[in-house]
């Protein structure tokens, strides 16, 4: 069951999985090394921290 704790006027959520695996990737965008928190599939795009953030705020 989740539990939820009252944080500055929202809602967190409480998981206890332990630290996430994270997996070595390209990003398709500047071709830096990055590290993501899932295993990459093959033919889809994978972007780094700070190009995900450029593309996500378009």
């Amino acid at each position: 069951m989740d539990r939820f704790n009252r944080n500055g006027g929202g809602f967190q959520r409480n998981n206890n999985f332990g630290p996430r695996e994270m997996h070595k990737a390209t990003c398709s965008e500047c071709k830096q090394e990055c590290e993501v928190p899932f295993k990459p599939t093959e033919g889809k795009p994978v972007f780094c921290r700070e190009c995900y953030k450029k593309r996500k705020s378009y």
